[in-house]
């Protein structure tokens, strides 16, 4: 994948200030910020009362209350505080193929995610994995995180295979909170299940971005050919007839398929994509309908 061209143009940032980040449960942050918390806080939303006892502060009476009730109760407000978007990219070797390019496109749609969180004043912390190392940058907040962020996406490389299962499992267990959590990867690795379902044993709000290129939905094969595997495997020798076409187009529907039902039950976000779908649509139509952003 090019280190060299920016990972947004400046005018698609403007884009994407427009958007905010959505979630549907309530949180527990470490900071003040722009989210409903089950804490009580000084928002200007009410959430109940309490009657007041010594040492409470005085300027939560309410004092309508008191008039009518001849009884001191302090208001309690919904404290607004951060969340953490999680963003995992798979960099196997087989995302950086395709045109356009698979890791590229990931690489950009979790970078927009994050600048959305991260302009919302919410933290961002991104994980790649691909071959045998994984790769972490410490969580940003606000503004100042982006330009890391966008620097680590940048220059992601494909190499290797790699172990879903593993990726996810580690992940899991080493976040310090849960939150939204946007997994882009191709799901050409067998333990895609087991690693959804490590996932989901923490309270992660999960989307699945699923990537796949044109060229991955549309064989443009013809005639007798070796098929190597990007990441080590067997190669395969096949004749590129009609028939053999029809089969893998109905396979790879059913697979998708696959995915999408077992996501379905398990209250993950399920979006399949091709690579040549415009970023701008991907966000601004696709991610506002599941609501994930608005």
């Amino acid at each position: 994948m090019s280190e060299l061209a920016p990972l947004f143009e400046p005018t698609f940032l403007k884009q994407l200030d427009r958007l905010a980040l959505l979630t549907r449960r309530t949180v527990v942050g470490r900071m003040q910020g722009e989210r409903r918390s089950p804490r009580r806080g000084s928002s200007v939303e009410y959430a109940d009362f309490k009657s007041y006892t010594a040492g409470d502060d005085f300027r939560q009476i309410d004092w309508n209350l008191y008039a009518r009730l001849d009884k001191f109760f302090l208001k309690l407000f919904v404290a607004e505080e951060e969340i953490t978007l999680h963003l995992l990219v798979d960099t196997s070797a087989s995302m950086d193929w395709g045109e356009p390019n698979k890791l590229r496109y990931a690489a950009q749609a979790a970078g927009a995610l994050g600048y959305i969180a991260l302009a919302g004043l919410d933290r961002s912390q991104v994980m790649s994995f691909g071959g045998d190392s994984e790769q972490r940058i410490p969580s940003g907040r606000g503004r100042a995180g982006v330009t890391p962020l966008f620097k680590f996406l940048n220059n992601l490389k494909g190499s290797g295979s790699t172990s879903l299962l593993q990726a996810c499992q580690r992940y899991s267990q080493t976040a310090r909170v849960a939150g939204p959590l946007l997994l882009c990867t191709d799901l050409l690795t067998a333990d895609w299940e087991e690693a959804l379902r490590a996932l989901g044993r923490r309270p992660f709000e999960i989307t699945l971005l699923h990537v796949l290129a044109p060229d991955e939905l549309n064989l443009p094969l013809e005639g007798d050919l070796k098929l190597l595997d990007i990441e080590g495997g067997a190669a395969l020798d096949i004749s590129a007839d009609l028939d053999l076409l029809q089969r893998y187009v109905e396979r790879l529907h059913a697979w998708r398929e696959e995915v999408e039902t077992f996501c379905t039950g398990r209250g993950i976000n399920y979006i399949f994509v091709d690579t040549s779908l415009p970023l701008e649509t991907l966000l601004v139509a696709v991610l506002r309908e599941r609501q994930i952003v608005r």
